[in-house]
C-alpha cells in the first residue's frame, strides 16, 4: 500500500464528507494504493456516524473511536498502530490542510528519502496576536532546543515513512514535537516544505492560548527527558551529591568556626541560633532525597509496563 492517510478529530462532522471528497479526487487523479484513517477523538456531534457511514460506503476508510476525549497526541498514537501504506501523512480534519499537497510529499519520502517530512504553513490565516506570534516565539524555542531547522513544529500536515511512525511513543502532549521525537530515535533525515493553509471553513479551533504554555512546558519536559531520561541518577544524583557536599562543608565549617573560639576563649553563640546551621542541614536533607529520586527513578526505568492510555470503543 502506498499511503495510508491519518485525520485526528473532534466535532468537525461539517467538514468529514468534505475532506473526505478531496482527499478521494486527489488520490484516484494519481493513482495511489491508499487508506484513510479517522481518528474520532470523543466527538460530541454526528463525527463517528459520518465515518460509519463512509466506511460502509468506501473500502478505504477505517475508523477508530475514542470513549472519551484523550487529546491529539493519543489519537494520533491510535491511528500509527493501524497504519500499512509505506508512507503515512498527518492531517487535521478542519480543511484548513490542502490534500493537494500529499502528492508531493510522498515524492519527498520516496524519491528523495526522507525520514519525515513536516508542513510549514509560511502564509497564515489565523490570529496574528494569538496564534502567529506566540507560534513564532513557540517555534523558535523549539529550534533552539532541539537543534532542528523547521519552521513549523506543529504543523498537522507532516509526511513519515512508516517504520518512523512505529518506533516513536506520541503520548501526552507531544504531537508538537513528532520531529524532535523522530530525531532522538535515530531517524535525522528531516525536512520541510512549505504548505498552503486554508483559512477555517466551519466551527472554532479546538486551542486556547494556554497550548502555548503548555507548549513550552512539553518542550522542557522533551529536553530532559532527552538528556537524561535514561539515566535520571546522572541528574538526580550528581544534584544531590552536590547538595549534600555543600551542606556538608558549611556544617563543617560551622563546627569548627564553634570549636575554635571554644578554645581561643571568644565570645560565640549556640549552633542552633546560626542560621548557617539550618541552611547547612537543608542542603543535606535535600542532597539525600535528590539522590533518592535518581535512584527510584532507575528502578521505575527497569520495572516500567506499558499502560493503556486511551480506550478504544469501536473500530471499523
Amino acid at each position: 500500500m502506498d499511503l495510508s492517510i491519518v485525520i485526528p478529530l473532534l466535532n468537525e462532522s461539517e467538514s468529514l464528507r468534505e475532506l473526505h471528497r478531496w482527499i478521494e479526487e486527489v488520490m484516484k487523479k494519481h493513482g495511489f494504493d491508499y487508506e484513510i484513517i479517522f481518528i474520532n477523538d470523543g466527538s460530541t456531534d454526528e463525527s463517528w456516524d459520518i465515518i460509519k457511514t463512509l466506511s460502509s460506503e468506501f473500502d478505504s476508510v477505517k475508523g477508530i473511536n475514542f470513549k472519551t476525549n484523550y487529546g491529539k497526541s493519543q489519537a494520533l498514537h491510535a491511528g500509527f498502530s493501524e497504519t500499512k501504506g509505506d508512507v503515512v501523512i498527518t492531517m487535521d480534519a478542519d480543511l484548513q490542510d490542502n490534500p493537494e499537497e500529499i502528492p508531493e510529499l510522498y515524492d519527498l519520502i520516496v524519491k528523495e528519502d526522507y525520514d519525515l517530512i513536516s508542513g510549514w504553513k509560511k502564509k497564515r490565516y489565523d490570529s496574528v496576536i494569538f496564534k502567529n506570534l506566540p507560534s513564532k516565539l513557540f517555534n523558535k524555542a523549539a529550534r533552539w532546543t532541539s537543534g532542528l531547522k523547521l519552521h513549523d513544529f506543529n504543523c498537522g500536515l507532516k509526511a513519515y515513512k512508516n517504520e518512523v511512525v512505529k518506533h516513536i511513543d506520541v503520548n501526552g502532549e507531544m504531537h508538537r514535537y513528532i520531529p524532535v521525537l523522530a530525531k532522538q530515535a535515530g531517524f535525522t533525515k528531516i525536512g520541510e516544505k512549505v504548505v498552503k493553509h486554508q483559512a477555517r471553513k466551519y466551527g472554532k479551533t479546538k486551542f486556547g492560548a494556554e497550548r502555548f504554555i503548555n507548549g513550552f512546558l512539553d518542550l522542557v519536559t522533551l529536553w530532559f527527558f532527552a538528556k537524561f531520561g535514561k539515566r535520571p541518577m546522572h541528574f538526580f544524583g550528581a544534584v544531590g551529591v552536590l547538595m549534600f557536599f555543600v551542606g556538608f562543608l558549611s556544617a563543617l565549617w560551622i563546627g569548627t568556626s564553634k570549636l575554635y573560639k571554644l578554645w581561643n576563649g571568644l565570645p560565640n553563640i549556640l549552633v542552633v541560633d546560626n542560621p548557617w546551621f539550618y541552611i547547612a542541614l537543608s542542603a543535606m536533607i535535600i542532597g539525600v532525597q535528590m539522590f533518592l529520586a535518581g535512584f527510584i527513578g532507575e528502578l521505575l526505568l527497569k520495572t516500567k509496563h506499558q499502560q493503556k492510555r486511551y480506550l478504544i470503543s469501536e473500530k471499523i
